[in-house]
């Protein structure tokens, strides 16, 4: 695992020259008004770069972090004596720590493909279950992709928008899962003062019609996004390995009579395992997590688990002692005094010049 993820981070850093300007076609569907809020095509409007609005442009870093303990535990009593922050290999000296007091701008992402669509109302319901552990001062939006990409609510923090919002997702077929993420982190910028989550209900098979994994990945790095993945892939395969298990228990005239149909599971199956790999690498270097429920009806205590995770994170603010804007990728790494607790953050940032 650990040589994938090492590759996956080369490829960041290599990647690191590259500008991402794609664009990308975003249904802005809500019909609820946002009077303090511009929408996306007015926002294209005034010609904002976004590179302009996700880069690290002031003097001090916002980190978030989550401690566990080694049972798996939430750690909520550490202070700022408790944790030792490098960017690239050198100690960095805390400024300050927070601990829910950082407000937080939460992307809600839904896969509205066919292996989500019979399921979208457990998705409603863990969704308004999410937002309801929200405090004032936190936002929300909503996204669904399919064979598209749709901004079904801008930002808010109005329960009723939400709700009206999540009535209309309507299923699609295939998945453009990396332009999803690159929507959600690029474009969705969220608050100078803000921790940036998204939230993604998806099995993480992308149709190929877009944007790719490592373009996907280096979005969410360069605006600072911590991507929490809600998979079904366990709930997928025990369904193909439950089918599969049946035709290869058949006679052999029936077997090769559904040869073609036990091959496509097989493939299916791999696309799956290939699949988490790449979820775990795309949660695990922005400081998310990967939650694989093995069941729909799991949902409403998994996205439980997240606002709590969320409500519960500490906030590292530090000056870096390297004071250039030179554009270069940041590697940082964050510990605690506690060899046994578990530490999750970010792997870096980009250091954008003003």
């Amino acid at each position: 695992m650990w040589p994938a993820k090492i590759s996956v981070w080369l490829r960041v850093l290599a990647l690191i020259s590259l500008v991402i300007r794609a664009p990308l076609a975003v249904v802005a569907q809500s019909r609820d008004p946002l009077p303090a809020k511009q929408t996306p095509s007015q926002q294209d409007e005034q010609e904002i770069d976004p590179d302009d609005v996700i880069s690290v442009s002031t003097t001090e870093v916002l980190l978030p972090v989550t401690v566990r303990d080694s049972a798996g535990r939430l750690v909520t009593n550490l202070t700022r004596k408790d944790f030792r922050v490098f960017e690239n290999g050198v100690e960095q000296s805390l400024s300050e720590l927070s601990l829910r007091q950082v407000p937080v701008d939460v992307v809600l992402m839904i896969d509205a493909s066919s292996s989500v669509a019979s399921n979208l109302d457990d998705f409603r319901v863990a969704a308004e279950g999410f937002a309801a552990h929200l405090d004032a001062d936190d936002r929300i939006s909503l996204i669904q992709f399919d064979d598209r990409v749709a901004l079904l609510q801008d930002w808010t923090r109005s329960r009723v928008q939400l709700h009206r919002a999540l009535k209309r997702i309507a299923p699609g077929m295939f998945t453009r899962f990396h332009d999803a993420v690159l929507l959600a982190s690029r474009d969705q910028v969220a608050r100078a003062t803000a921790r940036h989550a998204v939230i993604v209900l998806t099995d993480g098979i992308d149709s190929g019609r877009g944007s790719t994994f490592d373009t996907a990945l280096q979005s969410a790095l360069q605006s600072q996004t911590a991507i929490y993945v809600v998979s079904n892939t366990q709930i997928e395969k025990a369904a193909k390995q439950e089918e599969l298990s049946l035709l290869l228990a058949a006679t052999d005239s029936e077997r090769r009579f559904n040869q073609l149909r036990i091959d496509d599971l097989r493939l299916g199956l791999a696309a799956l395992d290939a699949s988490e790999q790449n979820l775990e690498q795309l949660s695990g270097a922005t400081g998310g997590r990967l939650y694989k429920p093995v069941s729909f009806k799991d949902l409403e205590q998994t996205y439980a688990e997240v606002a709590d995770e969320l409500r519960h994170q500490y906030a590292l603010y530090y000056s870096p002692l390297n004071t250039k804007k030179d554009g270069q990728f940041r590697r940082v790494h964050v510990e605690t005094t506690n060899p046994t607790q578990q530490v999750t953050a970010r792997i870096g940032y980009y250091a954008r010049p003003h």
